[in-house]
C-alpha cells in the first residue's frame, strides 16, 4: 500500500495549459503527492527554460515523472503528436487527471472604442474553443486511446466572470458559460467511462491570466473587501481542491460547480 503523501504512485495528471497560474501550482501539489504529470503550454524558449528547471527540480524531489510539452493543445496536430510523443510512458488505464487550465482567449469590448477594435465572431468563436470546447476535444482523445483510469476526473476553471460583467471579459464569459453546460453533459454521458467532471469557480486570484484584463487591480481590491476571510484568493487554494477530487472519497462528485474562494460568491 502507498503511503498518503504518495497515494497516486503510477497514475498520471494531463494539465492544459500548466506554465502558471492554477496548472503550475497543481503541478506542484500532485507532484507531492506521487503523481506523474505531463504538462502542455505555449512558451517562448526564454521563459521555457525557467520553467523547465523548475519542473526538473520538483520531479527529482518528488520522485515522479514531469513531461513537458510546449505543443498547441488546441490543434488536432498537436494533440496527435501528445499521443505518439506519449505512448511509451503513458500506459493505458494510468490517466487519473484531465486538468483544463488554458487561458487563451480574446479581452476586446462588444462595440469599438477609442482604445481598439470590437470583439469579432472570429475572436469569440476561437475564445470558446481555447476556453471550452477543447475539453471535449481531449477527454475524447484520451478514452478512443483508452489512457483514462476507470476512476478518473475531469476538471475545468471557470470563473465569476461566467455571470456578470467585467471590462473586456465577454468573450472569455461566453466561453465560460458554455464550458458549464458542457461540463453537465460530461458528467452524465461520460459517467459510463468511468469519468467524474466537475468545474472549479476559484475565487479571484492574482494570476497572469487576471492581471491581462482591464481593471484588474480594481478587481483584486473588490475581492480582499468582498472575502470573509479577508483575502484573495492563490493558487494553491485551487490545486489543493483539485487534489481532492482526485481521491478516492471525492468519487461520487459528479457535475458540480465547487466554489473556491473562502466564501468571496456569498457577498
Amino acid at each position: 500500500m502507498h503511503s498518503p503523501l504518495k497515494q497516486f504512485t503510477n497514475h498520471w495528471a494531463i494539465i492544459l495549459g500548466g506554465s502558471s497560474g492554477f496548472g503550475l501550482a497543481s503541478v506542484e501539489k500532485l507532484a507531492s503527492h506521487g503523481m506523474n504529470i505531463a504538462i502542455l503550454y505555449r512558451e517562448t524558449r526564454s521563459s521555457e527554460r525557467e520553467l523547465k528547471n523548475k519542473l526538473t527540480l520538483l520531479a527529482q524531489i518528488h520522485n515522479v515523472i514531469i513531461a513537458p510539452f510546449n505543443i498547441n493543445a488546441l490543434d488536432a496536430s498537436g494533440r496527435e503528436q501528445f499521443i505518439e510523443q506519449t505512448n511509451t510512458i503513458i500506459a493505458k488505464g494510468s490517466v487519473k487527471l484531465l486538468l483544463h487550465s488554458i487561458a487563451r482567449g480574446n479581452l476586446k469590448p462588444l462595440m469599438a472604442d477609442a482604445d481598439g477594435g470590437a470583439l469579432s465572431v472570429a475572436d469569440i468563436e476561437h475564445t470558446s474553443y481555447a476556453m471550452s470546447n477543447s475539453l471535449l476535444d481531449w477527454a475524447r482523445l484520451l478514452i478512443k486511446n483508452q489512457l483514462f483510469n476507470t476512476d478518473a476526473r475531469i476538471i475545468g476553471l471557470t470563473s465569476e466572470g461566467s455571470n456578470r460583467h467585467w471590462d473586456g471579459y465577454a468573450a472569455v464569459s461566453i466561453a465560460k458559460a458554455s464550458l458549464q453546460s458542457l461540463a453537465t453533459y460530461m458528467a452524465v454521458e461520460l459517467s459510463k467511462y468511468g469519468l467524474r467532471t466537475n468545474l472549479i469557480q476559484a475565487g479571484v486570484t492574482n494570476t497572469p491570466s487576471l492581471r491581462m484584463i482591464a481593471g484588474s487591480e480594481q478587481l483584486i481590491e473588490t475581492a480582499v473587501n468582498r472575502n470573509p476571510m479577508g483575502r484573495i484568493t492563490e493558487p494553491q487554494d485551487v490545486a489543493n481542491v483539485i487534489y481532492l477530487l482526485c481521491t478516492a472519497e471525492a468519487a461520487w462528485i459528479n457535475g458540480s460547480l465547487i466554489h473556491v474562494d473562502g466564501g468571496e460568491h456569498c457577498r
